[in-house]
């Protein structure tokens, strides 16, 4: 046991040096936004981690040419032309205190996203029922080098959720804006550590001898494959999109703390092409429109050229609430990098996730749900990540269809 012990000790010191490492180096992803975060420069960010990309099917740019032309117009937000969406609900990374956590709002919106799209499409479930969403607040306890509220990698958190087997539902641990770094608001006193209880927990009423206790077996998702596109064309990006759903990708977010709507154009903002990126934001579709060249969405008046013109467009959720922006959207033109938006994206497969025909009945209090440990999280359970071999996964399993060549926003038409 004392041997035991020492390890782990390393190994938390080991952690919490390369944690320290990745706040310094990844000042990336979302950290731009709150203005008393703002640096007079951005680092590069650090190399993707070797694992990055788990991908054994074939890419949707292999087959989908030989299936299906591309449509002018389409959004994962308005399939049908008539509304009809499947996207899960815009979130606000900020509350309810600031938190530079962009990286995994725009990495689990977007798989989230997914999952009810292949609800939709499988055979064996139907989107009928509540959205299915993700803890975001599990990703800030547990992912380790994923990130923080000071920054993190998409691509990294869809990497920790396949090795770590699971992604319990938000209501299992729901988003506070904290992480273990965090001095934010009433960050300070709250526990992130990586524990059963921070991973899937309910209170009762502590007047009746109530208490907190770990739920487990609880509801959760898993990735099968991820992957990134690194410098793609824009037809790879709509590819990838129209096939299998949105996708995340990085920006240089501060040019949009002030945007007022409409679509920002290569005219007027020359000057921000292939920008790198300090945001994560995720493009759910992409559209064109026919009007005068100029047109801004960058808050500022600039003068207009009256010459018509169709300019395609990405259709892109930020995760700054709806209060900013078109309903927490944006609209960016394509093809010029701006913001560097088509510098990279990544994605992620839906592996399987918890129904209503499989959730296990939790009594109220979780008495019944406790992992068998009479609940708490206590002791040893203080700082350790539940393994997936001993958490009850019971999940839909899902099969990916679109690897038949049949593209998602194709099926959903029908």
């Amino acid at each position: 046991m004392p041997n035991l012990s020492n390890a782990m000790r390393s190994r938390r010191v080991e952690y919490t040096i390369i944690r320290m490492a990745l706040f310094v180096i990844v000042l990336m992803n979302c950290g731009s936004f709150g203005r008393a975060q703002m640096r007079k420069s951005t680092p590069d960010l650090p190399p993707h981690h070797p694992s990055q990309s788990s991908s054994s099917y074939p890419l949707p740019t292999s087959y989908l040419p030989h299936h299906q032309t591309l449509p002018t117009t389409f959004s994962w937000g308005n399939t049908d032309g008539n509304g009809t969406s499947y996207l899960t609900p815009s979130l606000n990374q900020h509350l309810p205190q600031w938190c530079g956590s962009c990286w995994a709002h725009a990495a689990l919106s977007s798989l989230a996203d997914r999952i009810k799209i292949a609800r939709h499409v499988s055979s064996t479930s139907t989107t009928k029922g509540p959205d299915i969403q993700l803890s975001i607040q599990f990703v800030l306890n547990c992912g380790g080098v994923a990130g923080s509220c000071h920054g993190g990698s998409a691509p990294r958190a869809f990497h920790f959720i396949q090795q770590t087997g699971y992604v319990p539902y938000t209501t299992c641990q729901p988003y506070i804006a904290c992480s273990s770094e965090s001095t934010e608001g009433f960050c300070a006193n709250v526990d992130t550590t990586c524990s059963p209880i921070n991973t899937c927990r309910t209170c009762t009423n502590p007047d009746n001898g109530g208490r907190c206790r770990e739920i487990n077996p609880f509801p959760n998702a898993t990735i099968s494959e991820y992957g990134i596109y690194r410098s793609p064309n824009t037809t790879t990006i709509q590819t990838e999109l129209y096939t299998r759903g949105p996708v995340t990708a990085g920006i240089a977010g501060a040019h949009l703390h002030d945007y007022n709507g409409g679509i920002i154009t290569y005219q007027g903002h020359e000057d921000w092409i292939d920008l790198h990126p300090t945001h994560e934001v995720s493009i759910v579709g992409w559209g064109s429109s026919t009007s005068s060249s100029g047109s801004s969405g960058s808050g500022t008046n600039t003068a207009t050229n009256n010459t018509t013109q169709t300019i395609r467009f990405w259709i892109v959720r930020n995760s700054w609430g709806e209060y900013w922006g078109e309903l927490s959207f944006f609209r960016l033109e394509m093809g010029y990098n701006l913001l560097g938006i088509e510098s990279e994206v990544s994605w992620a497969v839906p592996g399987s996730f918890t129904t209503m025909e499989d959730n296990v009945r939790c009594h109220e209090d979780g008495s019944n749900c406790d992992g068998g440990d009479g609940g708490g999280g206590g002791g040893d359970e203080s700082a350790k990540l539940l393994d997936s071999s001993s958490v009850r996964l019971v999940q839909r399993f899902w099969d990916d269809p679109s690897i038949n060549g049949v593209p998602f926003g194709r099926l959903v038409l029908f």
